[in-house]
């Protein structure tokens, strides 16, 4: 397996924003793609909004930032992945998406190089079968936020080699992560147990056992969770916690895993969360 010095990143929201710039600080040279270049280009800079806080707050040097920023080039689309070492894809949590965009990164990085998706739900073998390259391809699933969060999630497809998944776990470590492996199973490991959780509070609020406020105390002072599950859902975005719901209700088949009718309601009206200034509570004022 080669060296891997280029790193592109194919999704420049929330999710690939975060891993471009975890990818960056740690020296890699960054490709961060998106549907065209002025996306692209946006999602640089909201990374760059973002690290002149930390600056202004005193948590960041400033040449850290610059440093950062000069590592990270926004491409017009994923075809500039030629130069790429490594790719991962970080787009939206829908199966048909996915496959296209699988099948364009096989096309763009040259042979014998890895691409990786941050899927929070979607199969790797199923992803994987797309491409050329089925035993170079593995789930990589940063948490959110990528910059905090010490978590990246392994998953092997059917088809992954082990030198694959070694290389994806070294890089993995070198950007200073703790690592976990799950079989490829619907929901990996880290949703198979938090989107339940997140449902049956949308639930809950849904029967009127109590409000989100009382929810969130709940789990917060009484299973000293850091943050209450429906204030997750919002940070996550309804519309993913959504779309892994129903992976987990489809593949699965068991409906224990049916989404509560609020949560798909609140997608439907466009209130995902914090991304859209309303979910479960109003974020307009922030």
């Amino acid at each position: 397996m080669s060296e891997i010095k280029v790193i592109g990143v194919l999704g420049a929201g929330q999710m690939g924003a975060g891993i471009a710039q975890v990818a960056a600080a740690t020296g890699y040279q960054v490709l961060l793609a998106d549907v065209d270049l002025d996306r692209a280009t946006a999602g640089k800079s909201k990374i760059g909004k973002g690290l002149q806080r930390r600056v202004d707050k005193g948590k960041a040097s400033q040449a850290d930032a610059d440093a950062i920023m000069e590592r990270i080039t926004p491409v017009a689309s994923v075809a500039d992945f030629a130069k790429a070492d490594f790719a991962v894809e970080a787009a939206t949590e829908n199966i048909d998406l996915k496959k296209k965009l699988f099948r364009a990164m096989d096309e763009a990085l040259p042979a014998g190089k890895i691409l990786a998706s941050n899927t929070s739900s979607i199969s790797i073998t199923l992803l994987a079968a797309e491409t050329s390259r089925p035993e170079l391809v593995m789930g990589m699933h940063f948490m959110n936020p990528v910059p905090v969060m010490k978590l990246v999630e392994l998953i092997r497809g059917l088809q992954t080699e082990d030198a694959a998944y070694e290389a994806t776990r070294t890089l993995a470590v070198e950007m200073g992560k703790t690592v976990i492996t799950s079989k490829d199973c619907p929901g990996f490991l880290v949703n198979r147990i938090l989107i339940p959780l997140i449902n049956e509070a949308c639930f809950a609020l849904q029967e009127g056992l109590g409000t989100a406020e009382d929810i969130d105390t709940g789990a917060k002072l009484g299973l000293n969770h850091p943050m209450g599950p429906l204030e997750l859902a919002d940070l996550i975005g309804l519309d993913t916690c959504l779309a892994i719901a129903d992976v987990l209700h489809r593949e699965l088949g068991d409906d224990k895993y049916r989404a509560a009718n609020n949560l798909r309601m609140h997608v439907a009206a466009g209130w995902h969360g914090r991304k859209t200034g309303r979910g479960f509570y109003d974020y307009s004022k922030d």
